[in-house]
Parts: structure tokens; C-alpha cells; sequence
């Protein structure tokens, strides 16, 4: 149930992102998701792709700084409550959440989250009776 992402440092720049996903589209990669935290200096591109290790070589390849990050995706109705009761799941148990983002197909949703206890995080969403997403459904989506 973990899912591998993809995590670039980019300069702040005019074109960076560009130039990335320039690289993913020559190379037939999809782009699941994609969230970017910026500075006034640099940036963190996160993606879930079709290819994650592929993708990994292709991006060292053009010497961006890329790592392969473990995460977890939740499936669960597009609704703050559902948002809400996975993350009081994960603090009930203490665990901590690094950062988060989701995205949604009409009334359905994924909530992709970085814990600092993924095997922990994945047995409390289990006994409590939420689904998690595997990089195979999630690359059907």
C-alpha cells in the first residue's frame, strides 16, 4: 500500500517546471497528482506519476534533485468529514503528519499523506476500516 512519489528541488526560475515536465511528457510519463511548496528562492515539486522509477532516472539524468519518497493514499468521498476522521485516525494513534494534499474525481477523493511512521499509519487507516489506494488503482484513476 505504499505509493512511491517524486520529489524535485527546483530553483524558483522562470521555466524549471518546464523543463521537468517537458522531460515527463518526451518519456510518455501521466502525472497523477502534483502539488509544488514554494520560497521567494526554491521550490518542492511532489507528483505521483505513472512510472516513479523511470521517472527518477530520467530527471538525475538532467541533474534536477530528485528523490523517491514513501507516501500513502487514502480513497475516501470527496468530504471535509472524511478528511477529517482520517486525520483524527492517524493523530489518535500519535502519529505525525509531514505534509498531505489530495485531489478528487467528481465525489471521490485521494488524500496522499507523508507520515513519520508509514507501517503505523497504514495499520490504524486499516483497523479503522478506511481503503488505501495501491499505485496500481491509483494509476487507473
Amino acid at each position: 500500500m505504499i505509493i512511491k512519489q517524486i520529489s524535485i528541488f527546483l530553483e524558483n526560475k522562470s521555466g524549471r517546471l518546464v523543463e521537468v515536465l517537458s522531460a515527463l511528457g518526451e518519456a510518455k510519463i501521466n502525472i497523477k497528482a502534483l502539488t509544488i511548496a514554494d520560497t521567494s528562492e526554491f521550490g518542492i515539486l511532489r507528483m505521483l506519476v505513472s512510472k516513479p522509477e523511470e521517472t527518477l532516472k530520467i530527471l538525475k539524468a538532467r541533474d534536477f534533485s530528485v528523490t523517491l519518497t514513501d507516501v500513502i493514499a487514502i480513497a475516501a468521498p470527496a468530504e471535509a468529514a472524511s478528511f477529517s476522521k482520517a486525520l483524527k485516525i492517524l493523530s489518535d494513534k500519535g502519529i505525525s503528519i509531514e505534509y498531505m494534499y489530495a485531489f478528487s474525481m467528481g465525489t471521490k477523493a485521494a488524500i496522499i499523506i507523508r507520515t513519520e511512521n508509514i507501517e503505523k499509519a497504514i495499520a490504524a487507516i486499516r483497523e479503522n476500516n478506511m481503503d488505501l489506494l495501491n499505485a496500481k488503482e491509483l494509476n487507473e484513476i
